[in-house]
């Protein structure tokens, strides 16, 4: 997230609403409740494509979201918290260092996909609604996982790559991208996913909490 390619990406904010997850048919995790009261929000469109991907997985699974929107002080706050960590482990590196490291693992504030409703970390439950196994825990950091967190990781079991391979061919069907650095982190109309997809623009830029809702 630190290349300056994403950062040059133009918004062409297209006003689009921020939707209520827990009015619809997709499960919503409250793990992240402490922090924000507004995890369990994601733009219109985002939503939309995240109940047709559910119809397509196989029977018996389903979409667990665990975090959808995050305010932007939020998001300034757990990129300043892995900075600094970082910067205890690692005292040579260089600020310019420090900063392309964390965002491997926390966008910075200002391109943030959670910051503009536009991306949801979410993983794969069973027909109960328990959570799978899909190699790491959620939110597991590169170096508390030794890489696993990595969507095209080695080190995981042939069953929880088959889920994994499962959740993004669904997301993938309905225009979703992963950031390759976290098998759980999917977005669409950021500037991220207009890198990617090759888009003009981002239809979705950073909003504040009760903006467009």
């Amino acid at each position: 997230m630190s290349d300056p390619r994403v950062a040059a990406v133009p918004v062409h904010e297209c006003g689009e609403p921020l939707a209520d997850l827990r009015k619809g048919p997709l499960l919503v995790d409250t793990r992240k409740q402490n922090d924000s009261d507004a995890y369990f929000h994601l733009r219109e469109g985002v939503l939309e494509r995240l109940l047709r991907a559910q119809a397509l997985l196989p029977a018996g699974l389903g979409l667990l979201v665990v975090e959808g929107y995050r305010p932007p002080g939020l998001q300034r706050r757990y990129f300043e918290e892995y900075a600094t960590g970082l910067r205890a482990e690692q005292p040579a590196w260089t600020d310019e260092r420090i900063r392309s490291a964390a965002s491997r693992y926390v966008s910075p504030p200002e391109i943030a996909p959670h910051s503009a409703g536009a991306a949801v970390d979410l993983t794969l439950v069973d027909a109960d609604g328990r959570e799978l196994d899909l190699g790491t825990p959620m939110n597991a950091s590169p170096e508390e996982s030794a890489g696993a967190c990595y969507t095209g990781a080695a080190g995981i079991s042939a069953q929880a790559r088959t889920r994994r391979e499962i959740l993004g061919h669904v997301l993938t069907a309905v225009g979703l991208v992963n950031y390759p650095t976290e098998w759980w982190h999917w977005s669409f109309g950021d500037r991220y996913w207009a890198l990617v997809t090759g888009a003009a623009g981002a239809c979705y830029g950073p909003i504040r909490p009760g903006a467009h809702a």
